[in-house]
């Protein structure tokens, strides 16, 4: 499926993109937006995918935006340094690797996967829990990473 979105449509995107992630001036109302299956582009550009009907963007944007990362909405989890090879080859994310969790990550939205010595980022993922879950859980799988560094969103973006 392929859909041209019109001004009104880029202006909404403009709109909830500011409020999700508070990520702002990342498009105009005279970029031409195509939502083209589960991918969103702009100026011919992937930027942003939907997982179940939740728009994300995609990490290599996540990494484009560099310390401004640190003044958005999107929540961040850090791993050690041994989850790093596990995760950048799409391996899901356990309690055990996990050192920092951020505040307000809520069950099914996405968190950004950084790492512990440089913190940039290397995967997305769906957090199977909240916060506090996350926090007082010992072990287990607790992030499903669905977009990492080499996967194939990642070679189409």
């Amino acid at each position: 499926m392929r859909k041209q979105l019109s001004k009104k449509e880029i202006k909404e995107l403009i709109s909830e993109i500011e409020e999700k992630f508070g990520i702002t001036e990342l498009l105009s109302k005279k970029d031409n937006v195509v939502r083209e299956d589960s991918f969103l582009k702009v100026n011919e550009k992937i930027i942003f995918f939907y997982n179940n009907e939740q728009l994300i963007p995609t990490l290599k944007l996540i990494i484009s935006l560099g310390d401004k990362l640190s003044k958005t909405n999107i929540k961040k989890i850090i791993v050690d340094m041994g989850a790093i090879k596990f995760v950048i080859n799409g391996a899901d994310i356990m309690r055990p690797g996990i050192t920092e969790i951020e505040e307000g990550i809520n069950k099914d939205n996405f968190v950004v996967i950084l790492d512990e010595q440089h913190k940039k980022p290397l995967a997305i993922g769906i957090s199977l829990m909240n916060s506090e879950e996350l926090k007082a859980a010992n072990s287990g799988k607790v992030i499903k990473n669905i977009h990492f560094v080499g996967d194939d969103t990642w070679k189409s973006s």
